[in-house]
């Protein structure tokens, strides 16, 4: 019996996915011992069709790190047992992946964040992301081969997701890596094992794609796995040859595709037919390094990276016709459905396509605010401020509005994403951790969103009406731009449908081309910042071969003697360098820190000891940094003789400046605990900078804080200062540090083994920065400012130690000179401040009322100056300078001479009211404004021509400028147009009276 012609219950899914299916499907008809009968239904099924109901394994086992979906597995790691997946499942697909390639001698490494290291690309897109230092050999290996299970986001596709069977923007790339151990062989021996025998995928079912000019690896194929010569493909450069830019390392690469369709046979086979072949597996060859001249030349350590997405294998062993329905999504759209009051089942396409829209989103959503990704308007907020804004007003097209307590004004988000946090557990356990954090940010932004969606409602209500007074006005056919179509959904969320279709029922048409260039434009654009990991071979790598890692020493001491390893002169390898120039100093061993954690470098001096005659040179170092892996750049100026390679010199470090930047690092840690003491458990930190002078903490939450919580935080600070609490740190492996409870610090990367900074009963974070042995050394702690940064990010700045001293005896001198301007003691500055001000208010209120009052006699004389409109004498048009009047009293001149004039009337004033400043208000009588004239429109252009802009309502609009020089050409601008188009509404009004159309007014 075929898949597609089982009955309802017999579908052709694993058994966690039928019976999820099922309840939708089919819930109205279910039986009190429906589950029952359907699990030994299942059961018999599986013995007629094992591939698509395999028998459950229950020995797969789970390994679970804090970080990441799996570690490595070692004799110290519990192994739980899990029993109710089957080997179909997403999580067991995974975890039998990471477990292959584990017995082949691979590292199971931990999935690194969505917020890369790497500035060349905003986001994780593929899984060899982590390992790129390591191609280019910035990094020696710290594994010879690696496997892992990499969160990936991309959204260059973002208009195909929910429209194929396969475009995510998140999604997991599982992957094995070779860092110059194994090559074509293995990688092609393995992928061909994991998938036919350890996923059982049938052979005849798998075709390759192989480089045109790539025979070695055809020949393994062919040769050695026996894949016959007509499921291998041979393909061009575009497509099975992969580079990492103009320049740098690359190599062929060889793809296997599942074929849906073997019965179609092998004639006119094309595997970029989605609607029969899958690619799931990518192996890349990178063996050459591409030259500027395009040559290529052997790489000296060949690597292998490879890629297979989870969500297509998964799709292919549940048997189910798109990524979307197996269970590592599925479960996501069923809850959306839900909240539409509609069955994925049975409801339409359209619908179906917009249900997988909020499924793929909401994933993506989630993980990145779990990693630290806010909504803002610009870079990584802007990815995630979008896909929350489309998978809101998609929902809204399902019919989705408000949460499941009635409240039609609550947000449906969270909802979902409850869901996709209950699936998280192997992927990242760490957004468990974090579910409060995320449903409160996306309600915040739904409810936010909300807000503009409605004024997107408004603008495209306004556009509308344009267009049709164009057309009116030009005798032309109505017609929305392309640009503004994009301006709606790029900026306020509409899908472009849905402008077409209120623009239809006004009978406006829309410029679909322009609409296509502009989103075409976007994709580019996306696609060159959110696709591309550029490698490149550079000098650096050749530096690394002759200088080792920096042994740092600086924990213990601030002196010490070193030799000089290397030195960059314009960040090129020199031997010698002179005096007056800015070098870089690399050294064997080193007490200076280098710039990480948020923690700056260190400053000081290197002496060069030139034995019996003392010191021969000085370089001033102003800054540390870290760079081509552990190796330290000291960069600095040489103050006297001259600096070489092989020199034996002193490194001193500013004690002064390592105390300020110690008392201000554990505040950090301090100012942290301090907050989730103050404020919840929940927030976490989102960048910090411990300079000289001051502290910089960035944290997640979502609202001002209160004036009592800083005091309350500052207060909390101070005592642990008091306490004298002496510090303790410990270096010990990561998973032990976890466990005891320390916190990371964010965006730091770590390896095995960990630094743990401990102040008993207080904080315990991992950070490799400096610290005071003491928290008495940190003497005081004051913060100076708290505000916002963006949306959900908070950032703190405050003083410590030297800086806490300088700071309070500063403001101490700013009280003294106060108290003696006002003659008053401290503590009664403030009501003296605040009578001052009463004063002031009532001064500049006084001030206001005379210059209205001056403003309304100016416009009694010139309201004489009024003139008509053509051989109506009932149009009177005033348009006149009145020299320095300010904004408020224009308008107040306004409003006077429209009630001096009467309806009908036409007004426009302007003035100069100060240096470079234009102030212009146009008021219009209600008959006026009837004809079709609209004051916030006419405005507009004269104001432009004064170098500004403005705007308002039909009846009154205000305008302000730069340039007083150009007032009198535009007003004069003014009175010729208000004439002309005044003119031109009363011809009408007389000629739609002459055919009896009615009369807006006797003209």
């Amino acid at each position: 019996m075929e898949a597609s012609k089982l009955p309802c219950s017999f579908a052709p899914f694993p058994p966690s996915t039928l019976i999820s299916r099922n309840r939708t499907k089919c819930h109205h008809s279910l039986s009190p011992g429906f589950w029952n009968y359907k699990d030994f239904i299942v059961q018999r099924l599986s013995l007629i069709y094992p591939s698509h109901f395999p028998s459950r394994n229950p020995k797969m086992q789970l390994i679970r790190n804090s970080s990441a979906s799996v570690q490595p597995l070692t004799e110290d790691h519990h192994i739980e047992e899990k029993h109710e997946e089957g080997p179909t499942s997403g999580n067991s697909i995974r975890r039998r992946f990471l477990e292959f390639y584990a017995a082949k001698g691979h590292k199971i490494l931990p999935s690194s964040s969505l917020v890369p290291d790497d500035p060349t690309v905003l986001l994780t897109i593929a899984g060899m992301l982590q390992f790129k230092p390591i191609f280019l050999g910035k990094v020696p290996r710290q594994v010879a081969c690696a496997t892992t299970s990499q969160k990936c986001i991309r959204t260059n596709d973002i208009e195909n997701v929910g429209r194929t069977s396969r475009h995510h923007t998140f999604f997991e790339m599982l992957g094995n890596f070779s860092f110059g151990d194994y090559f074509k062989k293995e990688a092609i021996k393995w992928a061909w094992e994991l998938s036919t025998i350890e996923y059982g995928l049938p052979s005849e079912n798998l075709w390759i794609s192989v480089y045109e000019d790539d025979e070695e690896t055809y020949g393994i194929w062919h040769d050695e796995i026996g894949v016959p010569a007509n499921r291998i493909k041979k393909m061009g450069e575009e497509d099975n040859f992969w580079t990492s830019g103009s320049t740098g390392p690359c190599g062929p690469c060889s793809e296997i595709y599942y074929d849906f369709h073997t019965e179609r046979g092998f004639s006119n086979a094309d595997l970029n037919d989605d609607t029969r072949f899958i690619e799931f597996y990518n192996l890349v060859f990178m063996q050459f390094n591409k030259k500027e001249d395009g040559s290529l030349e052997p790489l000296k350590q060949k690597n292998i990276d490879t890629g297979m997405g989870l969500e297509r294998m998964a799709r292919i062993l549940q048997k189910v016709p798109n990524n979307y329905e197996t269970d590592l999504i599925f479960p996501i759209i069923e809850k959306a459905a839900e909240l539409a009051s509609i069955s994925y089942a049975l409801t339409d396409d359209s619908s179906r396509t917009k249900l997988k829209v909020i499924g793929d989103h909401m994933r993506a959503i989630v993980y990145l605010l779990s990693d630290g990704v806010f909504p803002s308007n610009i870079g990584r907020g802007y990815i995630v401020r979008r896909l929350i804004r489309r998978a809101v007003r998609t929902g809204r097209l399902l019919g989705i509005k408000g949460d499941e307590s009635g409240n039609l004004e609550g947000a449906f988000l969270p909802i979902i994403a409850e869901k996709v946090i209950d699936l998280s557990t192997e992927i990242d356990p760490d957004v468990k951790t974090r579910k409060t954090r995320i449903l409160e940010e996306l309600k915040r932004e739904e409810l936010r969103f909300i807000v503009t969606l409605e004024r997107g409602e408004k603008l495209l209500d306004e556009m509308l009406d344009n267009a049709l007074e164009y057309a009116t006005l030009h005798k032309t056919t109505a017609c929305l731009s392309g640009k503004d179509a994009f301006l709606l959904y790029d900026t306020y969320g509409f899908p472009v449908e849905i402008t077409m279709e209120e623009a239809d029922e006004r009978g406006v048409s829309v410029n679909m081309s322009d609409f296509d260039v502009e989103m075409e434009n976007q994709r580019r654009q996306s696609q060159a910042a959110h696709n591309t990991v550029k490698l490149t071979v550079e000098n650096g790598s050749d530096l690394t071969q002759n200088v080792p890692d920096t042994e740092f020493i600086g924990y213990d001491t601030l002196y010490s003697n070193a030799v000089i390893k290397g030195i960059l002169f314009g960040g090129k390898p020199v031997i010698e360098v002179p005096e007056g120039s800015e070098v870089e100093v690399l050294l064997d061993r080193t007490p200076f820190y280098a710039e990480s954690g948020g923690q700056v470098g260190d400053r000081g001096l290197i002496k060069v000891n030139g034995g019996k005659t003392g010191i021969t040179a000085v370089v001033e170092i102003s800054d540390v940094q870290k760079s081509l892996g552990n190796i330290f750049v000291h960069k600095g100026t040489i103050k006297e003789g001259s600096v070489a390679v092989g020199g034996e010199v002193v490194a001193e470090v500013d004690a002064k400046l390592r105390q300020r930047a110690k008392v201000h690092h554990t505040a950090t840690h301090l100012l942290q605990a301090a907050l989730k003491k103050v404020i919840g458990q929940e927030t976490s930190q989102a960048g910090s900078l411990v300079a000289f002078e001051r502290l910089r903490f960035d944290f997640n939450f979502h609202r001002q804080l209160l004036d009592h919580e800083l005091m309350k935080v500052e207060d909390l600070i101070n005592e642990w200062i008091g306490d004298a609490t002496p510090l303790q740190t410990e270096v010990m492996r990561i998973a032990d540090a976890k466990k005891a409870g320390a916190i990371a610090m964010f965006g730091e990367k770590y390896g095995e083994e960990v630094r743990v900074v401990n102040v008993p009963g207080v904080s315990m974070e991992l950070c490799g920065g400096t610290h005071v042995s003491n928290t008495s050394e940190i003497r005081g702690f004051k913060i100076i400012s708290e505000q916002g940064i963006s949306s959900g990010v908070r950032r703190i700045e405050a003083v410590a130690g030297d800086a806490f001293i300088e700071y309070v005896s500063d403001r101490d001198n700013y009280m003294k000179q106060l108290c003696s301007t006002l003659k008053v003691k401290a503590e009664e500055v403030p009501m003296r401040v605040s009578s001052l001000l009463e004063e002031l208010r009532t001064t500049k209120n006084e001030v206001s009322a005379a210059r209205a009052k001056t403003a309304v006699y100016k416009a009694s004389v010139i309201a004489n100056n009024a003139f008509h409109v053509g051989t109506s004498t009932k149009i009177r048009v005033l348009v006149e300078f009145m020299d320095d009047t300010d904004a408020d009293s224009l308008k107040t001149a306004a409003e006077h001479l429209l009630d001096v004039l009467e309806d009908p009337a036409a007004i426009i004033l302007g003035s100069s009211p100060g240096e470079d400043k234009v102030s212009l208000v146009a008021a219009f009588s209600p008959t006026v404004v009837t004809m079709g004239m609209q004051a916030g429109k006419f405005i507009g252009p004269i104001a432009k021509m004064c170098g500004g802009g403005g705007g308002g309502r039909p009846n009154f609009a205000q305008a302000g400028g730069r340039k007083p020089e150009s007032l009198s050409s535009a007003l004069e601008k003014a009175r010729t147009d208000i004439v002309k188009v005044l003119s031109e509404k009363v011809n009408n009004c007389r000629h739609d009276k002459a055919k009896g159309y009615g009369v807006v007014f006797d003209a």
